[in-house]
């Protein structure tokens, strides 16, 4: 297994190709990745280049022409060609067919156009990196990206994100209604429109069930704050929008209501949902959000924990996020109720905190663990002694 670095991609971008297509014997590091990503350079995973070097080409994917068939679609990406030359039946894959009847050629057009086609490729190179992170399993998941006001392009119903090929992708209207795409769009596309309506920065919108997060919005435990500074920088805290069906009107508007003051949210008994100014941000975040809880998680077992994050500390990485244009629902709070309950009595149920409006502090109460009975007998011998003294 060979890794591609930093100082390769580096003298790669220098080439000036614009495709760098890879083989399974090969890893791109995540700082290569980015690299690659920022100089516009898109990757390709190959499986047929088991053995062989990588490649570079500046053949950049044409539109579909129109009667042409799927595999005809991916110019210049072997890989993807020979998944959708393959069939369904091959790939067990069981499309749900879209509705093409109300489709106008303007929408069509939009969809296949060269800027549809760029997102399109990020959208199934995200699906197969989630996939492998293991944060998606079965059929779940979903990734959207809004590609003007009111047109989004989406993920179909009932496909792994691993092997997602561009022509599974649909677009949508401001109201989920499908526009273009020969797969039925996702039922959960309209808890991502109404994300990111209320979020005007956001571009793209992931669904995944990550494990560890997802273990947080199962037990109905929110992640407490005040431990990692980079999850709080970036995500801030990470509250639990109140169960519903999923794809039901009422995620969207639990997600909604949520979101203007979030950077991510767990979704009780069912997953995490981040978003972002892309698809590889909204990504990172849903990352953090599952390496916070995982981190979380393997120091409540050590035999020592570590002191939070201070409240002048915190107050110093709100200032931060400020200047970043980062939302924070802890803008506005006292700084001596930033951290001011020990988040492992938290996590341990021996404490509560629950945040509310800048007027009134964050509520810290410890939880009582004396016995009724104790408490009944502290109460009579409170009671005597006051009848003493007067």
């Amino acid at each position: 297994m060979k890794l591609f670095n930093q100082a390769e991609a580096e003298a790669f971008v220098k080439t000036g190709a614009k495709v760098f297509r890879h083989g399974p014997e090969m890893r791109v590091t995540p700082i290569a990745r980015d690299v690659l990503t920022e100089a516009g350079v898109r990757l390709v995973f190959d499986p047929a280049m088991a053995g062989t070097a990588p490649a570079a080409t500046n053949a950049v994917p044409a539109a579909p022409k129109a009667g042409a068939p799927a595999s005809a679609n991916f110019v210049g990406d072997p890989a993807l060609a020979r998944l959708t030359a393959s069939g369904p039946s091959t790939r067990n894959f069981c499309p749900t067919p879209a509705d093409q009847s109300g489709y106008k050629k303007e929408d069509v057009d939009y969809f296949n156009s060269p800027e549809c086609e760029a997102l399109k490729y990020q959208m199934c190179d995200m699906g197969r990196r989630i996939w492998l992170r293991e944060f998606v399993d079965g059929n779940g998941g979903n990734i959207s990206v809004r590609v003007d006001g009111d047109r989004y392009l989406c993920t179909p119903t009932g496909v792994s994100k691993g092997f997602l090929t561009p022509d599974m992708l649909g677009m949508v209207d401001a109201k989920g209604k499908q526009l273009a795409g020969t797969w039925k769009r996702t039922s959960e596309v309209n808890t991502h429109i109404a994300i990111m309506k209320v979020c005007p920065t956001a571009m793209s919108v992931i669904h995944a069930h990550p494990v560890h997060a997802t273990a947080f919005a199962v037990a109905g435990v929110e992640p407490p704050t005040c431990l990692l500074t980079e999850s709080e920088i970036f995500l801030g805290r990470i509250p639990i929008a109140k169960y519903a069906t999923p794809g039901s009107p009422d995620v969207a508007k639990f997600c909604a209501e949520l979101a203007p003051t979030h950077q991510a949210i767990m979704m009780a008994s069912h997953g995490v949902i981040t978003w972002g100014t892309g698809v590889e941000d909204a990504y990172y975040k849903m990352e953090i959000a599952d390496a916070l809880c995982r981190t979380i998680l393997l120091a409540n077992q050590l035999p020592k924990r570590g002191p939070a994050i201070s409240n002048e500390g915190m107050a110093e990485i709100l200032d931060l996020k400020k200047q970043m244009n980062l939302p924070d629902d802890r803008f506005g709070l006292k700084v001596a109720n930033l951290c001011d309950a020990d988040p492992w009595e938290i996590l341990a149920g021996n404490a509560t905190c629950k945040l509310s409006t800048p007027a009134k502090p964050c509520e810290c109460k410890a939880k009582a663990d004396a016995p009724a009975d104790v408490e009944a007998l502290v109460k009579e011998i409170t009671d005597e002694i006051m009848k003493q003294t007067k």
